[in-house]
């Protein structure tokens, strides 16, 4: 690892455990988005990151989704809430179980409101029910469909089932977002090499009806940015 590497990283992890200690204990979901913003905004600012967001006018102001989002980087949350950080939402992340013990993010994770997936459970009733308890509360629900990251050349990897049926349990319009430019290779930049303005582009595609059963959510969701 080069010296920049280093105190990237470094610098990463101190932020990660500062934001989930902040995270911990009570909050309203309003105070909890801000504080996850925060440290969204600081994290990609000291990386030299700035998002710009294609189609935002197409969210609601205040509306309930499920957030379907690909995902090739790890910074892809953070890349998701700065882009609708002006609408009001109060979204909370799927976690994989993984993530909860990861020494990195596990503190941050715990503590940010996300949804615990097990995948090694038997029984995957408690998950849909702790979802449709936070939906219940007014919060969205944000998902990688693809259900891990996309480390192939392909746009898209398979999406999982289990997102369309979110939506449909829990009736939420589906707000598909696609982070256009490869985030990966736009965190690699700006660590090995410490490159300055770096740009990410997300675009916010049309709603999908919950209802619509007429194609899978993946191929709804490549029609919306034509990724057909």
């Amino acid at each position: 690892m080069t010296l920049n590497q280093i105190k990237q990283a470094i610098y990463a992890l101190y932020l990660t455990n500062k934001f989930g200690i902040k995270l911990k204990g009570d909050h309203t979901p309003d105070d909890m988005t801000r504080i996850r913003l925060e440290y969204a905004e600081t994290l990609l600012s000291r990386l030299n990151i700035s998002v710009e967001v294609e189609g935002i006018e197409k969210v609601n102001q205040g509306g309930q989704y499920l957030i379907v989002s690909n995902h090739r980087s790890i910074i892809d949350p953070l890349i998701v809430e700065i882009a609708l950080k002006h609408k009001g939402i109060n979204s909370l992340w799927i976690a994989k179980k993984e993530l909860y013990n990861s020494f990195f993010f596990g503190m941050f994770t715990r503590n940010a409101g996300t949804v615990l997936l097990d995948r090694e459970s038997s029984k995957m009733s408690s998950f849909f029910t702790d979802i449709k308890n936070k939906v219940s509360k007014g919060y969205s629900i944000s998902v990688f469909a693809e259900g891990t990251r996309n480390k192939s050349d392909e746009t898209l990897t398979e999406f999982k089932e289990g997102a369309q049926i979110i939506a449909m349990k829990n009736r939420l319009p589906i707000l598909p977002v696609f982070i256009k430019t490869n985030a990966n290779e736009v965190l690699g930049e700006s660590v090995k090499n410490n490159t300055k303005d770096l740009k990410i582009i997300i675009n916010i595609g049309d709603m999908i009806d919950y209802k619509d059963r007429s194609k899978t959510l993946q191929d709804s969701y490549k029609s919306r940015f034509n990724l057909l």
